[in-house]
């Protein structure tokens, strides 16, 4: 039976790479340090990815032959276990919009550094984050901090999406600027999510 995966033919050596079997995780696709071009990379390695659209937004813009309407979408995908990817899409459509910004979503795609860094718990399981982080966007600056099991995620409804498909289960976040603003304060906690990958702990005492 044919399925999906077979209707997508790589255009760039990164998606040519993964086909051949030269890459064979998406974790070997992300610390390759290549852009993903291509969502059939993600889509390769994690068929089981969840979209979830935060935000729909008409905007016009004034022409020589009239104003213009557009919509632009905000989406989160994530498999709820370590993947998380924040993306945009414009278009005079709204199904269109939002097709472009689960494709952008999926090509920002980031692996979460998860753990228990909470002084309160230390069960060693996958729960929190390792550590504290922050993330920033426009005005907006998230602070994540890891928080003990059972606490849950201690945040607003946009900002609980983001952290729910990356699999975070428990967290504490501290939010500043304008919070309002869905499409921010979802990038910023994005941000917050994606600092987790730039401290290592091993050997940093």
């Amino acid at each position: 039976m044919a399925y999906e995966k077979e209707e997508w033919v790589p255009l760039t050596g990164l998606g040519k790479m993964v086909v051949s079997g030269q890459l064979t995780s998406i974790d070997q696709v992300l610390e390759s340090g290549r852009p993903i071009k291509e969502p059939g990379i993600v889509d390769a390695f994690l068929p089981d990815l969840e979209d979830e659209v935060l935000d729909i937004t008409m905007v016009q813009r004034m022409t020589d032959s009239g104003r213009r309407v557009k919509f632009r979408a905000v989406v989160v995908v994530g498999n709820r276990n370590g993947y998380i990817g924040f993306g945009q899409g414009k278009d005079s459509q709204v199904g269109d919009a939002i097709k472009k910004a689960i494709v952008d979503a999926k090509t920002n795609l980031i692996k979460v550094r998860r753990g228990c860094g909470s002084w309160e718990c230390g069960c060693d399981t996958v729960h929190s984050i390792p550590m504290m982080v922050e993330g920033a966007a426009g005005s907006v600056r998230v602070t994540l901090k890891p928080a003990p099991q059972g606490i849950g995620l201690v945040t607003g409804e946009i900002s609980k999406k983001v952290l729910e498909l990356a699999g975070i289960r428990d967290v504490w976040t501290f939010s500043r600027g304008q919070t309002r603003t869905t499409i921010n304060f979802a990038k910023a906690t994005f941000n917050a999510l994606k600092a987790t990958n730039m401290i290592r702990t091993g050997g940093q005492g």
